[in-house]
């Protein structure tokens, strides 16, 4: 009768020794603590999409920047193609499941000659798009608790509040991150609910409750160009504007990385992490549509809301429609404590991906740092908190600033995941014999070809300007932040990272050096434990 525990422990150590050994092969030591299951990988990047934050935060932008036809219509076109990029970064994390996600594929994937060069390169891609998503998703929720405030009271709201506001939001990630780790599991539980069952009882109450409905012909054939007088569809197309206004779509699908960057905590990674990246997109997809369309059925005097209404928020005033001020206040209430879930797993995936890049030397070594205690990468957390807080800065003299933010993190994160899909099209024949358990056989090099593709229409369409005139106020600084950021990469690697930096580090070299075997958990720890207890006592006797 006492003999199946034992059975159990050997699987479960079976399994962690095998996560080990596999991590091992691609020259890591486990430092980061695996107790993730496929469940709790999936609800990261399900989290970090979180529709409802993105379709709530940019609302307004999409209901003047094309309209209901282009939101709803837009969506459906905007998750097939994000879906076809979905699979093929889930063939590449299968076979490659590491924290450094994107920049280490691409060193992995490229030729050693040009290796270094497309780590470096999508490393500060990847890095520009973490910081800009979590900027997106906190500053997003400091501006809607500013605006909820107002419903109840006499607070008005103001640009320098608002950054107070999104700096103790900030504060208030980076300590659950810092001290909760194993609290996050939970909270990730919690985050799943929320943004599944939560945000469908919430779609249902917004239709059930709503006056009157809208009909179908204005939910999915109306356009409506509210981005100046004269709109862009005068000066340039109307094509141009619903080009635009997919951001609001292609923003909110973002993030799915997380699955990947997670996947040195999560057990069977080459299979949990895969699953994890394509089925985070398919069902937020489809919650992400039911959403969109409740609040457009639920709208009452179009124009009105667009502008707005008498909260500055377009879903602040459906609520309040439907549901009178005090429900709008409670509904609003649940979705920001969704959005403060994305954030903070999208500070969590951020700082995973930070703590990996500066093991690699991307960054100092000084934030290659895991807390003994709380097995956490505490450094990187606080890294990403302040570069977050930095990136929102601009808000306090930018009226579209925070659009400017979401179109860099959608462009950063997309050219950092469109690269290594590019490598893996281009050879093709040397990434056949790495694919891991998740293979896509003869549709993979289709399946990059649409993806690449889409990633560079995206990553020129959101550079774009989307107000009219164009002035110091309504300059879209995105295409500033991603053209610092390339030249920096660009003229850094020419000038000086090319003579040292070269690309993730094998830690397998250093355990070969010491004579220990890396895929036993603690021995190249120990190993140098001892070096660097042995070497004062060597200077010394000296």
């Amino acid at each position: 009768m006492a003999e199946p525990e034992p059975t159990l422990e050997r699987h479960v150590s079976t399994v962690e020794e095998r996560d080990e050994e596999e991590l091992g092969h691609f020259g890591y030591k486990q430092e980061l603590r695996r107790d993730w299951g496929l469940a709790h990988n999936f609800g990261i990047s399900f989290s970090i999409i979180s529709v409802i934050t993105g379709i709530t935060t940019l609302f307004g932008y999409g209901l003047n920047t094309g309209g209901p036809g282009v939101m709803s219509v837009g969506w459906i076109v905007v998750s097939v193609f994000t879906m076809f990029i979905a699979l093929s970064m889930a063939e590449i994390v299968s076979a490659i499941p590491t924290a450094g996600g994107p920049y280490y594929w691409a060193a992995l994937l490229a030729p050693p000659k040009h290796s270094a060069f497309a780590s470096w390169i999508t490393g500060w891609f990847n890095l520009l798009g973490q910081v800009a998503v979590t900027t997106g998703i906190s500053f997003g929720l400091a501006g809607l608790i500013s605006t909820t405030a107002t419903v109840k009271s006499s607070y008005t709201p103001t640009p320098g509040k608002t950054i107070g506001i999104y700096a103790a939001v900030l504060i208030s990630h980076g300590i659950v991150n810092t001290f909760g780790v194993r609290v996050l599991r939970y909270l990730n539980n919690t985050s799943i609910f929320l943004h599944s069952a939560g945000v469908t009882a919430l779609a249902i109450a917004v239709l059930a409750k709503a006056p009157t409905h809208q009909s179908a012909k204005f939910v999915f054939a109306t356009f409506y160009d509210g981005t100046g007088d004269p709109g862009w569809s005068v000066r340039a197309s109307p094509a141009y504007v619903a080009c635009c206004g997919a951001l609001m779509s292609q923003y909110t699908l973002t993030g799915f990385d997380a699955s990947a960057h997670l996947s040195e905590e999560t057990r069977k990674a080459s299979w949990s992490a895969p699953i994890g990246v394509i089925s985070s997109v398919g069902f937020s997809s489809l919650f992400g549509f039911f959403v969109i369309l409740s609040f457009l059925f639920s709208i009452q005097d179009f124009t009105f809301t667009a502008s707005g209404g008498d909260f500055g928020q377009p879903v602040l005033q459906i609520f309040a429609d439907a549901c009178g001020d005090d429900g709008a206040v409670v509904l609003m209430s649940l979705v920001m404590i969704c959005v403060w879930h994305c954030g903070l797993f999208s500070m969590t995936s951020n700082s995973r991906m930070m703590f990996a890049f500066s093991r690699d030397g991307g960054i100092p070594n000084f934030f290659h740092k895991v807390d003994d205690k709380f097995r956490s990468p505490i450094r990187t957390i606080w890294l990403a908190a302040f570069l977050a807080f930095c990136l929102a800065l601009p808000s306090l003299g930018s009226s579209v600033a925070f659009g400017a933010a979401t179109s860099i993190a959608t462009i950063g994160l997309y050219i950092s995941y469109g690269i290594p899909i590019l490598i893996g099209l281009i050879y093709a024949r040397e990434f056949n014999p790495r694919k891991g358990p998740f293979n896509l056989g003869m549709l993979s090099r289709p399946i990059a070809f649409i993806s690449v593709a889409w990633i560079c229409f995206i990553s020129i369409i959101f550079c774009l300007p989307t107000v009219n005139p164009v002035s110091s106020q309504t300059l879209n600084y995105t295409v500033v932040a991603v053209g610092i950021i390339a030249i920096f990469s660009l003229t850094s690697w020419v000038l000086w990272a090319h003579r040292w930096f070269v690309g993730p580090v094998t830690e397998l070299e250093e355990a070969a050096a010491l004579g220990v075997d890396i895929t036993v958990p603690g021995e190249l720890e120990k190993a140098e434990a001892a070096m660097n207890t042995t070497a004062p006592e060597k200077n010394v006797s000296d």
